[in-house]
C-alpha cells in the first residue's frame, strides 16, 4: 500500500524542497512525496547548489501551494518552520504530524560561504530526520 508523505514550509523554497528530494532518494518505493508552502517563493538556487553537492538534482522541482486534498490523503505531514505548523489546513485525525523547527537558510547573512554553510547544515540534518523516518 502507497503512503504519502508532505513536506510544508512557508515558501516551499529551500527546507521543504531539501527534503522532497532527500525523501524520494532515501524513503521506500512505496512513499508518494511531496512538498508545499503556504505560499509560492519559487526554488531557492542555493538550495539547488547544496543537494546537487550530495548528488541529489532538485533543479526541476516546482513551489507549489498546499494541495488540501493531497494533505487530506497523507499519512505523514512534517513542518519545518513555525509559520507553516500554525497555518496548515487541518487535516483528518488520520494524518500523522511531525514538526521539524529548522532555521530558514534563506535568512542567513554575511558571506556567499557563510550563507552556504547554513544551507549545508540545514540540508544534513534534514537528511538525518528522514533517514531516521524509515
Amino acid at each position: 500500500m502507497t503512503k504519502q508523505i508532505y513536506f510544508l514550509c512557508t515558501g516551499n523554497s529551500c527546507r521543504s524542497q531539501m527534503a522532497e528530494g532527500f525523501a524520494k532518494q532515501l524513503l521506500p518505493a512505496d512513499w508518494t512525496v511531496a512538498s508545499a508552502g503556504i505560499e509560492q517563493h519559487g526554488l531557492n538556487p542555493r538550495a539547488v547548489q547544496v543537494m546537487a553537492e550530495v548528488g541529489i538534482d532538485i533543479s526541476q522541482q516546482q513551489s507549489t501551494l498546499i494541495d488540501p486534498a493531497y494533505l487530506a490523503q497523507c499519512d505523514l505531514v512534517v513542518t519545518l518552520c513555525g509559520d507553516a505548523r500554525d497555518r496548515c489546513p487541518v487535516t483528518p485525525p488520520s494524518v500523522k504530524k511531525l514538526h521539524w523547527p529548522l532555521p530558514d537558510p534563506a535568512q542567513a547573512t554575511g558571506t556567499e560561504d557563510a550563507q552556504l554553510a547554513v544551507f549545508r547544515s540545514v540540508r544534513d540534518e534534514i537528511k538525518q530526520r528522514i533517514l531516521a523516518l524509515n
